[in-house]
């Protein structure tokens, strides 16, 4: 016998003891395993075999501190199987199988959800029927099994769609179906099906305030935003997706997080910033234990070295990356991996090795997407799509034919409830427009009312009298001072009474104007102030034009006019509250009790409007806001209770 064949037979033996070896390590491993479960353990373990819970989220919550470890979570399984409680074996291999899933071992993973799915049939708990069939979806997904993929997430989404008031764990699973066939429709390449899908369950997560579903579907759209082309969409999806896994602080989230965006820097020709990304994932990654991502980020450290013209470093990455999918029979993997190796050969300029790497890429490619997955895939969405609408047809003519036999026997009682109602509608109309229409009326004749008492045929005479006086005495300056004053005056009055309303600073212009004219008719007795508080805005402050007027005009014809000494009137500006600005006329005149004795004593009585028609004008404006107006006047008195003036208070409404 040849030499060679002495050491290959050699080495097998060599072999088959370290495996040996191994296998009584694990045993011995998982003895010593089993006989160190804690006893809390243990006795919260024995407890719910003893009660026999039978929904999933009852048990999860029971053991979600405990559920990933893959030692305790065997034990739980024996003991439910031991004591007859099957759906605390369908919890615990479940969670096993996800644990194999996520470390690349898919089918450890396939054969735990299998056993659990047939025990949950056996036992028709659909809650784990559903979780492990949606389980089954995802691992074959990840090894590219489309066609048992879609069987197994089309399955899932009837059975919970069928549930009629499904629990917080059966809308979640609708959820990861939808997820499931969103992916499936990314195979397909049809991207806007799929995005339909992940938006769908991204509404429900949303419901149901689930940050990891709300992570993952934000990830699954920014992948197809990515293959359609729209990469700003889709960094802004992964950014997202990215949040959410910080929040939550997911590991793997983060790590195809990162890894996703890298791969958009790497489109946006920036491989130094994909570096910066996809560096520290190459050992993150392996931490993980899940072999699909981590072949990912390799070939994708691999595709930034490329770019950087770092040929042996690519091709160790890609290889490397390459090698991790190929061990663990991941076909999209090894597809993505043959490509970046078509291209490293490319950029090198060896076009042969280039076209046979491509090539190996087109072979995986095909057998991916072979024709049957496609016909079996396009034909079992049509069936659904169909099934679905063929069901809605099904109810909505059910209660098509219900309301029609209800109207037949209601027919006349609707023809009069609805001839009622729309005759008491027009009356209403009718009604309505003659209010508004009265309404509108009474504005109108106030604003004409205001308008006639601030341009008072007696102001005008007394204004037109003191130029007069200045012409004749050969004042022409004072005269044409006075005149511009006047006509500036009445320009602005006559603007501002077209308007509803102004802002406040324009009427405190206005009233400082109209203040300066009739001072001079005092001979300058009167001290006038305006004083706005700090921080009121008066531009952004509205208020029904020449509303002040009336108020200054008492203070100087009632309150001053009569008074010896020192004259003053005042405007203050204040804050109230969030709502309310406050606008206060003070004035040091001889107060409202004897200004009521010298009216009476006046041979000529006029009847005063102002006041009245401006409180009206306010009401109609406060209707516009939130907060309601109101108008105070007060005595004041001095130290002695002697009468010393008069203050008016506006609360004017600002919201």
């Amino acid at each position: 016998m040849p030499i060679e064949n002495f050491k290959q037979i050699e080495s097998l033996h060599r072999m088959q003891r370290t495996m040996s070896f191994f296998l009584l390590l694990m045993c011995v491993f998982e003895t010593l395993s089993a006989q160190e479960i804690p006893k809390e353990f243990v006795e919260k373990a024995e407890t719910l075999v003893h009660l026999q819970p039978k929904t999933y989220e009852f048990l999860d919550k029971e053991l979600y501190s405990e559920k990933r470890d893959t030692t305790l979570l065997r034990y739980f399984a024996k003991l439910s199987e031991e004591n007859g409680y099957p759906e605390g074996q369908a919890y615990a291999l479940n969670q096993l199988g996800m644990k194999y899933r996520n470390i690349s071992q898919y089918k450890k993973a396939v054969t735990l959800h299998e056993r659990a799915l047939a025990i949950s049939e056996e036992v028709n708990n659909i809650d784990f029927r559903v979780l492990s069939l949606n389980m089954l979806g995802v691992v074959y997904r990840r090894t590219d099994a489309i066609k048992s993929a879609l069987d197994y997430n089309q399955r899932a989404l009837e059975l919970a769609e069928q549930v009629e008031d499904p629990s917080h764990h059966i809308k979640r699973s609708i959820n990861v179906a939808l997820n499931g066939i969103g992916n499936l429709y990314q195979t397909l390449e049809q991207y806007d099906l799929a995005i339909l899908q992940f938006e769908r369950a991204l509404k429900l997560e949303e419901e149901l305030g689930n940050k990891l579903g709300l992570a993952i579907n934000h990830q699954n759209i920014g992948h197809c935003l990515e293959e359609k082309g729209d990469l700003e969409g889709a960094l802004e999806n992964y950014r997202k997706s990215l949040a959410y896994n910080e929040e939550i602080d997911s590991n793997i989230g983060r790590v195809i997080c990162k890894n996703s965006l890298a791969q958009i820097y790497l489109k946006q020709d920036m491989p130094y910033l994909a570096l910066v990304l996809l560096e520290p994932l190459q050992e993150e990654s392996k931490k993980i234990g899940d072999f699909s991502i981590t072949s990912l980020v390799y070939i994708n450290s691999g595709w930034a070295h490329t770019k950087l013209s770092n040929f042996e470093r690519a091709e160790n990455f890609i290889l490397e990356g390459l090698q991790m999918a190929q061990n663990r029979n991941i076909p999209s993997n090894i597809l993505y991996a043959y490509e970046k190796l078509s291209d490293l050969e490319k950029a090198r300029g060896d076009y042969k090795k280039a076209y046979e790497f491509y090539k190996k890429a087109d072979e995986y490619d095909k057998q991916i997407s072979s024709a049957t997955n496609l016909r079996y895939m396009n034909d079992i969405i049509v069936r659904y799509e169909n099934d679905k609408k063929n069901n809605q047809i099904a109810v909505l003519a059910k209660e098509n034919e219900i309301v029609r036999l209800k109207l037949k026997k209601n027919q006349t009682t609707l023809l009069v409830s609805a001839l009622i109602v729309g005759l008491i509608s027009s009356i209403l109309y009718i009604l309505y427009r003659q209010y508004q229409s009265k309404n509108e009326r009474r504005v109108l004749t106030l604003e004409q009312k205001m308008l006639r008492s601030q341009m008072n045929p007696h102001f005008l005479f007394n204004s037109l009298n003191s130029i007069k006086l200045y012409i004749i005495n050969n004042e022409q300056k004072n005269a044409v001072h006075y005149l511009n004053k006047f006509s500036k005056l009445v320009r602005k009055i006559l603007e501002a009474s077209s308007q509803k309303e102004i802002p406040l600073s324009e009427e405190l212009d206005t009233m400082e104007l109209y203040m300066n004219i009739e001072n001079i008719r005092f001979s300058n007795e009167i001290d006038f102030k305006i004083d706005v508080e700090k921080d009121i805005n008066v531009d952004n402050i509205k208020i029904p034009s020449l509303t002040l007027q009336p108020f200054l005009e008492n203070s100087l014809w009632h309150g001053l006019s009569p008074k010896t000494g020192d004259k003053k009137i005042q405007i203050n500006v204040k804050h109230k509250n969030k709502g309310h600005v406050t606008i206060e006329i003070v004035d040091n005149g001889i107060g409202r009790t004897m200004a009521e004795v010298n009216k009476e004593n006046r041979v000529l009585k006029r009847k005063s409007l102002g006041i009245r028609i401006t409180k009206e004008r306010l009401a109609n404006f406060a209707k516009d806001y939130q907060n309601k107006f109101d108008v105070a006047i007060m005595d004041l008195f001095d130290e002695n209770g002697n009468p010393n003036g008069t203050k008016v208070i506006l609360d004017i409404p600002t919201i």
